[in-house]
């Protein structure tokens, strides 16, 4: 499709530039100067480089390599690996939601960028990310509030630590309908003593999936840069600035007469239509610049002190022809297939994101004991502004079996607006992190984290405003020990925390705006886990449970929990011969318990919550042919509940998937062509049901699909 993004006018200079600029560093640099290690710690677990084996709780790495192996354009395609995590209201042409171990993450506390928290309120790319960093459960640990499941990092591409080497990857791919992408990878370092490095990102997509009337464009520019000032003194910095606009794409939903005892669920359809499309659709625009600061000091005695500075601004035009209801139904589609289609535009929504950290870490001896410590202070801001109006207006009412849409009747309330909602919010947090070594072969660890919150809401109006203060402190504790070079099992428990405070609609609840009790949610996790240069493996037992609220009488307060159990097991091999393996297993019960208010739903499964998740995989490497290797990926997710008493069940599905990848040289240069193709069977089927904005919806999976895509190492 035709571009004139403006954007990628400004991308192909910015890379024209980018390029001007490595030449002539590269020109300067002398072939001699040493090899500089000094890479950054992960962010993710808390305890810089330990180990994953040692660490006393579940995280996944995602690398870049499997990032450009599966073509990964989202989170979820990368995410969706791991055996613990599903969708969750994960539209193909909005930002991911995601669930993990049963719990929606929160977009707004539950990702990180460099360690630093940021708003996933928009579509973050994936072309500049080293890898995907998975910390699984609660994240009192590392987040002052976020939901229980699960906390993302997101780590960026950096320049490469050695001197002598450069790195000047193009990538082009074509798949998933008629998806074009290009992108250009360089990096470098360059000086003197080579004490400037740098990692240069550009893409642009034009975005044409296999959804019909979904077209759009994406851009990318990124950059990431590092400056060692002295032995011991380093600055850098990351830079991204993101375009993406898309048709939107609206979700199916069970049919009946509201009432969730009759509903039935219709059979899948085609995946390739877009429900709600029309002629006067618009696309839905996000734009995004994050960047982070950070300057790293080694003190004495190895102690490490490091300062960051982080800023996200997010601009978004939020547009979609959505169905919903028919009235007056408005939880589901009715018995025939009908429902209204109104037009939502929230155009102008502004969020930020700025975040100051200082963190001192080392080691110190006390009395006998070895002690790993770090002390963290961090100040937050974090604001939404939205449009004074957004229009939801009601177009006519429409059809999934025919897809045309009667118009509304001028006069009879077709045209609605609602006014917006202005949020800010600043938190101050201090934590402190201690691992003690017992012995040699035991590890008790304590982590504290107090956080104090300073909340505000209200309407782009001036009415309805809300503010909720309070302090909440966040224990966590653990204990490892060795049972052989290279295996441990560990134990652990940690508490997380959300604030909540009832939607400030007076003509919905008789006490809007009232700040609830903290969300304090438990965790207790036992595992024992594995690690050697070829293989890998994990079995881990958790126990969550979470406070819910229930809505009565037009008041809604605390009443009970969700509590989710499980068992995970994972583990990866490449020591059968040409053989590489991995496979995941997550089994989840998850119900509400103790409701007073609902007492009907004790005991019954959470909506869209799986019982079970199993992914697993196998490629081979070809000895005949050196650099060829091919494998299956395979998907399955158990039955789970479309309403909250499981009258209407989805039921467990299953997808296999291949890919070839070829490693050669063309013309001396080192290439990786892949050809890849997703839900070999072409199988239709319903891959997700969440319930949102009191209605019940569902996504059909992809159909199959094929991709293919090369890289040029220059």
């Amino acid at each position: 499709m035709a571009n004139h993004s403006p954007f990628f006018k400004a991308t192909r200079i910015s890379a024209a530039v980018a390029i001007c600029i490595a030449s002539n560093a590269w020109a300067q640099q002398n072939p001699t100067e040493i090899t500089i290690i000094d890479k950054l710690p992960s962010q993710i677990s808390g305890f810089g480089d330990v180990s994953t084996r040692e660490l006393p709780f579940s995280t996944t790495t995602i690398t870049n390599n499997t990032l450009q192996d599966i073509g990964a354009r989202r989170v979820s395609d990368a995410l969706r690996l791991d055996a613990s995590v599903s969708d969750s209201y994960n539209s193909p042409a909005y930002w991911d939601m995601l669930s993990v171990r049963g719990f929606t993450l929160d977009n707004r506390y539950n990702y990180r960028r460099e360690g630093m928290p940021i708003s996933a309120e928009t579509m973050i790319p994936m072309d500049n990310k080293e890898r995907i960093e998975l910390l699984k459960g609660t994240s009192g640990i590392q987040a002052g509030t976020s939901a229980p499941g699960g906390l993302v990092n997101y780590v960026v591409k950096r320049a490469p630590t050695n001197a002598e080497q450069k790195i000047r990857n193009i990538t082009m791919s074509y798949g998933e309908g008629n998806n074009r992408l290009v992108a250009a990878d360089l990096g470098g370092r360059f000086g003197n003593i080579a004490e400037f490095g740098y990692r240069f990102n550009v893409a642009h997509e034009d975005l044409n999936p296999y959804i019909k009337d979904t077209t759009g464009h994406r851009d990318l520019v990124a950059l990431a840069m590092d400056w060692r000032l002295k032995p011991g003194t380093v600055i850098d910095f990351e830079f991204e600035q993101s375009h993406r606009e898309q048709i939107g794409v609206n979700a199916y939903s069970v049919l009946g007469t509201g009432d969730p005892a009759t509903a039935k669920l219709p059979a899948p359809v085609d995946p390739r239509i877009n429900l709600t499309r029309q002629p006067w659709s618009v696309p839905g625009v996000f734009d995004a610049m994050t960047g982070t600061v950070r300057l790293r000091q080694s003190l004495a005695n190895d102690w490490q002190w490091t300062t960051q500075l982080g800023r996200q601004h997010l601009h978004a035009n939020d547009r979609l022809a959505w169905a919903s209801g028919s009235s007056p139904i408005t939880n589901m589609f009715d018995a025939q297939g009908n429902f209204d289609l109104y037009d939502w535009r929230s155009e102008n929504e502004h969020r930020y994101a700025d975040v100051l950290s200082t963190e001192l870490a080392g080691s110190v001896k006390l009395g006998s004991l070895k002690h790993d410590l770090s002390f963290n202070v961090m100040r937050q801001r974090m604001l939404t502004q939205t449009p004074l109006t957004q229009p939801s207006n009601l177009i006519g009412s429409g059809n999934v079996f025919s897809l045309q849409v009667t118009p509304c009747t001028l006069g009879s309330g077709c045209d609605a607006s609602y006014s917006g909602t202005n949020l800010t919010e600043y938190a101050s947090e201090f934590g402190a992190k201690d691992r003690i070594h017992l012995t040699d072969l035991t590890s008790a660890w304590l982590g504290l984290r107090y956080n104090r919150i300073d909340r505000s809401s209200i309407n782009t109006n001036g009415t309805e405003a809300v503010r909720d203060e309070r302090s909440i402190t966040t224990p966590w504790i653990g204990l490892s020990h060795k049972l052989t070079p290279v295996v441990t099992a560990y134990a652990s428990y940690g508490e997380g925390v959300e604030s909540a405070v009832v939607p400030n609609k007076p003509l919905t609840f008789s006490n809007p705006g009232q700040p609830l009790p903290t969300l304090r949610s438990k965790q207790q996790e036992i595992g024992v886990k594995g690690q050697t240069t070829q293989s890998a493996w994990q079995v881990t037992w958790f126990d969550i449970t979470r406070p819910t609220t229930t809505d009565v009488n037009q008041i809604r307060q605390i009443d009970g929990e969700a509590h989710h159990r499980g068992l995970e097991l994972s583990g990866n091999t490449a020591a059968i011969r040409q053989w590489n393996l991995g496979a995941g297993y997550t089994w989840l019960d998850a119900q509400r318990q103790n409701s007073t208010l609902a007492t009907d739903l004790n005991g019954q499964r959470p909506i869209n919550v799986p019982a079970y998740i199993l992914r697993a995989s196998a490629e081979y490497k070809f000895s005949s042919i050196p650099g060829l290797r091919s494998g299956l990926r395979l998907s399955r997710e158990g039955e789970r509940n479309v309403t909250e008493h499981g009258e209407v069940k989805l039921p467990a599905w299953t997808t296999l998937g291949a890919s070839t990848h070829y490693d050669t040289k063309v013309n001396n240069v080192a290439s990786t062509w892949t050809l890849a193709i997703e839900n070999l069977a072409d199988k239709q089927y319903w891959r997700e049901s969440p319930a949102q904005y009191d209605h019940y919806y569902l996504y059909p999976g992809a159909p199959r699909t094929l991709r293919a895509s090369v890289q040029f190492r220059l």
